[in-house]
């Protein structure tokens, strides 16, 4: 990664930090499939400067006021074009001109993690008190009650973006919350990045960019 992109967002009294990164990640990630270069791949890595987890009772939106996008070549970004995917939110998402990166000495990755939500988990719960009741004979109830008690609890102190999948899955159509991973490493790494701007999961395809 040797170019950077920053994206100022410009919260008002009306209009909230976490409003403004669902609207403005969306158009990106639309961006992104528009112009990706495989299945679910991007040329464009997205990094959070702003990034924290947050404290419990905090109020304030825990990944800031900036959105970094990297890219190896000058004309990635340019070809991508954020200004014409952001003219509606032009008011709210100032967006900055194209940077080489500085040195740096550290790189992030920032990768998705999927927390399933307490209404899916109780649906699996369910079906599996339903295969057990079958199986064993005992009421569902029973079966029910056992499972609950070894349960995933749903919860996750990861920040999140509410977000929308364009990829037609019923589960997600109407939207869902993106959990975002951060990991600090002492070298770079050169995976795959996906459409939402962010590594892909699985350690060998990890992506990192420049950190600062």
């Amino acid at each position: 990664m040797n170019y950077y992109q920053d994206i100022r967002l410009l919260p008002d009294a009306e209009t909230n930090l976490g409003f403004l990164w669902h609207k403005v990640f969306q158009q990106i990630h639309i961006a992104l499939v528009e112009y990706k270069i495989g299945e679910n791949q991007s040329a464009i890595g997205l990094s959070i400067p702003g990034y924290k987890l947050p404290e419990k009772g905090e109020k304030e939106f825990p990944l800031g006021d900036i959105i970094r996008l990297f890219a190896n070549t000058e004309a990635e970004l340019e070809t991508l074009g954020l200004t014409q995917w952001l003219i509606r939110l032009e008011d709210y998402a100032q967006i900055k001109t194209i940077k080489p990166i500085p040195e740096v000495t550290q790189y992030a990755c920032f990768t998705r993690r999927h927390i399933k939500s307490q209404k899916q988990i109780a649906a699996k719960t369910k079906k599996m008190a339903e295969y057990q009741a079958i199986e064993t004979g005992e009421p569902i109830e029973t079966c029910l009650e056992k499972l609950s008690e070894s349960a995933p609890c749903g919860i996750c102190n990861l920040p999140f973006i509410h977000a929308k999948s364009l990829s037609g899955n019923a589960e997600t159509s109407d939207g869902f919350r993106l959990f975002i991973e951060q990991k600090l490493l002492d070298e770079p790494k050169s995976g795959y990045f996906t459409c939402y701007g962010l590594s892909d999961k699985s350690e060998e395809k990890q992506a990192t960019v420049p950190w600062f």
